[in-house]
């Protein structure tokens, strides 16, 4: 009989460790919003000369919604362009994605609220470090965030400076690579 109401203890204890666990980690869940499936695309065209443009469709995006306190990852060999030739230019020369393997940005959404945000676009400043090709910048961007069906969709449209980050474009395309890189970012935080 002592056996059995041992059992039946060690149960009930591993039993109620459990349910705090998890009720630990749902609280903790629901402050965070995320997303493996983050859009950013950028472009560094110059008129008259073939489009310098690609699209990354695997970043993911971390909000913690109770401090605005953000997130993002994406690796460069996710981005994606029309002509396989550029992609591997882009890799191996102007990235070096094998040194540097990934992009990141850590920062906060300024004056965010969940329990503001609508159906309706609401305008935000992000601010914080973009790391890239192992250089780190300060930069503020514009938002635009809202409440959808899926989630939180989150927008932002900005422009980085290839010299900012040491990127190097060689002289002999040099007139048809902008040294200003305009970058979008799109996503639907669950």
């Amino acid at each position: 009989m002592i056996i059995f109401l041992n059992k039946q203890l060690i149960m009930k204890t591993k039993l109620f460790f459990t349910i705090l666990f998890f009720a630990a980690f749902c609280g903790f869940s629901q402050s965070k919003k995320i997303t493996k499936t983050g859009d950013i695309r950028f472009e560094a065209s110059v008129p008259s000369f073939e489009e310098v443009k690609a699209q990354n469709k695997t970043a993911t995006v971390v909000l913690n919604t109770e401090t605005g306190e953000i997130a993002a990852l994406a690796l460069i060999k996710g981005f994606r362009f029309k002509i396989a030739l550029m992609e591997e230019h882009f890799n191996e020369n102007y990235l070096e994605s094998d040194r540097h393997p990934k992009a990141t940005f850590k920062g906060k959404v300024y004056g965010f609220d969940m329990n503001k945000l609508s159906e309706s676009d609401r305008e935000f400043t992000i601010k914080g470090m973009l790391e890239l090709h192992g250089k780190s910048k300060e930069i503020t961007v514009p938002a635009k965030i809202k409440k959808t069906e899926e989630g939180i969709a989150l927008t932002t449209d900005f422009t980085v400076n290839s010299d900012d980050f040491n990127i190097q474009i060689p002289k002999m395309v040099s007139n048809k690579v902008s040294k200003k890189v305009n970058i979008s970012v799109d996503c639907i935080l669950k």
